[in-house]
């Protein structure tokens, strides 16, 4: 084989793209990663400001799950330290640990209804007890309760994991999510900002004969008798044509349809891209302060804000993330509408109101830098429940990632299941040579 010669093309070094590549270097298939940014993580990534290790995406990343799994098995570093205990709710003025007690000693904490909302929540465990996909979240809580705390609670974790808002996520989605899936009950920051989980993804495919090329982009897919052959590479304002025995897009399908050209597929196929293709939003602030302004370890999450999820605390368990004698926080919220176009100045600004209403200090911090992610550049492709397929009507092309992941799923857990579900598929179907 030549070095333009490889089984394993997979576009994107984004969380689903590394974790698919590592498993399938791992396996032993010559793998290609491309990559249009100048580093890897794509919308999981980190950058540097002003001496801060600042995440630009997600920011969390589940122990005890398919995404360790996956590190231990290709054997990748895992560095993560996880927070005791891993978020903290603020109920009035307090700051409620409810570690040990769960959804029942949550909800008591708020309303007289709790019992009832909790045996909704284990009626969910059964079949016949999950609602239909389309009431909404919100509107499966407003069965039990009218009460605005409870459904910020509801609200702010919706935003939380999913990244829309309680009116927009179906109620079997959440319902699914925390009574059959792991609900990130485990996890942790990365010390090195959460580039630094993909940056050891990263190390294992080279490791094992592979390649990640950065700052090149895929222009175009080579369509040979009905399967991508290989593709068109632009690196160092040079056009590099490569081969591939099979390709694996992390970039979404609807992207991913420009690539092989919409006249080369199904029109029906097509159709179902463009109609699945419905990107939410988050509006995220990083600030530091030289004085300490959360006593969470993790996350502190909120029963009454107005946009504003949640409040990370890096620094506590990762002083390498800020200068020496600085502490370094993420607000993130979602807007209203989280799917289609909203006001980002005035979204933006309720954010930074709730970070001054429930943040003391918030108004002398220093704030680094003010991330909205949307439109082609999303937290997720997708709004969960509404997910578009892996599998494409060409035989040897995949997507992976959070527009294509299992149900009741998200985030980077989503893209670590979604690779192993299309690895497994491409070891079946291609042995390696």
């Amino acid at each position: 084989m030549t070095d333009n010669n490889f089984d394993a093309l997979v576009i994107g070094a984004g969380a689903g793209g590394l974790l698919t590549a590592a498993r399938l270097s791992h396996l032993g298939y010559k793998t290609l990663v491309i990559e249009r940014l100048d580093k890897v993580g794509g919308r999981a990534s980190t950058d540097e400001v002003e001496g801060f290790k600042v995440n630009n995406g997600a920011i969390v990343i589940e122990l005890g799950g398919i995404t360790q799994e996956t590190f231990e098995e290709v054997g990748a570093k895992f560095d993560i330290r996880r927070p005791q205990p891993p978020i903290l709710y603020r109920i009035g003025k307090k700051d409620v640990d409810v570690t040990g007690g769960g959804w029942g000693f949550l909800l008591s904490k708020l309303t007289r209804q709790g019992a009832k909302l909790v045996t909704g929540l284990g009626a969910a465990r059964n079949d016949s007890g999950m609602p239909e996909n389309e009431i909404s979240t919100a509107d499966w809580v407003r069965k039990y309760t009218k009460k605005e705390s409870v459904h910020g609670i509801f609200r702010n974790m919706c935003g939380s994991v999913f990244a829309v808002g309680s009116e927009e996520l179906p109620a079997r989605v959440f319902l699914t999510y925390f009574t059959r899936k792991s609900a990130f009950k485990k996890f942790g920051f990365c010390p090195d900002g959460t580039i630094g989980v993909w940056k050891a993804l990263a190390e294992v495919i080279e490791n094992n004969g592979g390649s990640v090329w950065l700052d090149a982009e895929v222009t175009e897919l080579t369509l040979t008798d009905g399967r991508i052959t290989g593709a068109s590479i632009r690196r160092g304002g040079e056009t590099t044509d490569v081969t591939s025995r099979f390709t694996v897009s992390d970039i979404g399908p609807f992207a991913t349809l420009d690539l092989v050209g919409r006249e080369n597929l199904p029109a029906d196929y097509v159709a179902q891209i463009e109609q699945g293709n419905r990107p939410c939003a988050m509006i995220s602030v990083n600030f530091a302060s030289r004085r300490k302004l959360s006593t969470a370890p993790g996350l502190l999450s909120f029963a009454t804000t107005r946009r504003l999820c949640y409040v990370a605390n890096f620094t506590e368990l990762c002083p390498e993330m800020a200068p020496e004698g600085w502490h370094l926080y993420q607000g993130t919220g979602v807007p209203k509408p989280s799917v289609g176009e909203f006001d980002e100045k005035s979204e933006t600004e309720l954010v930074l109101q709730d970070l001054r209403d429930e943040i003391e200090g918030f108004d002398e911090a220093r704030i680094l830098s003010i991330n909205v992610t949307r439109d082609g550049w999303p937290p997720q492709r997708a709004v969960a429940g509404y997910d578009m397929p892996y599998a494409t009507p060409i035989p040897n092309l995949w997507n992976v990632g959070d527009a294509v992941k299992e149900y009741g799923n998200g985030g980077t857990t989503a893209c670590a299941e979604t690779a192993k579900i299309v690895v497994d598929e491409i070891h079946g179907q291609f042995p390696v040579e």
